[in-house]
C-alpha cells in the first residue's frame, strides 16, 4: 500500500474539545501515512495549547451539560488517548505544533504556559513557508 505524502497545515481556531480532538486526530493520521504536518493553534484554539488549560477543554459547551457529559462518556468507553497524550504523540512522531504569538499575549499567557514541544510561531514565515506551500489547508 502506497503511503500519501502532502504537506498539510491545519490550523484550530477553537477550545471546545470535539473541534480540538478532531484537528488532533485529523493531523496524526495524516501524519501516520507519511505527510509533513504542521498544527498552528491561534484565537481560542491558543487555550488548547495552554498547559494549565488542555485538560480542562468542555465538550460541546453551547448544549446541555448532558450532552457533553454523554460525549466524554463515550470517548472514555472508547479508551480514546487524551488531548495531551495526542501532543505527544504528533510531536514524537514529526509534527510541528505552533501557537500564535499574537493570541498568547491577547490571552496574557508566556511561552513557558505553552505544552511541551510547542513551539510560538513566526507568522509571517508560517504563511509563506507552511500555509502557501501546502497541499492541504485545513480548519477547524
Amino acid at each position: 500500500m502506497t503511503k500519501i505524502t502532502k504537506n498539510v497545515s491545519i490550523m484550530c481556531f477553537h477550545d471546545e474539545l470535539c473541534q480540538v480532538y478532531n484537528a488532533l486526530m485529523t493531523a496524526l493520521s495524516l501524519l501516520r501515512e507519511g505527510s509533513k504536518v504542521t498544527i498552528f493553534f491561534g484565537s481560542r484554539g491558543i487555550n488548547a495549547v495552554h498547559k494549565g488549560k488542555v485538560n480542562q477543554l468542555k465538550c460541546l459547551p453551547d448544549m446541555p451539560k448532558e450532552a457533553g457529559d454523554a460525549v466524554m462518556k463515550k470517548m472514555d468507553e472508547m479508551n480514546l488517548p487524551s488531548v495531551e497524550d495526542l501532543f505527544i504523540m504528533l510531536i514524537a512522531e514529526g509534527a510541528s505544533v505552533l501557537a500564535c504569538p499574537l493570541n498568547i499575549s491577547l490571552f496574557e499567557m508566556a511561552p513557558s504556559d505553552l505544552v511541551e514541544g510547542v513551539k510560538v510561531a513566526d507568522p509571517a514565515r508560517y504563511y509563506k513557508e507552511v500555509v502557501v506551500q501546502a497541499d492541504m489547508n485545513l480548519t477547524f
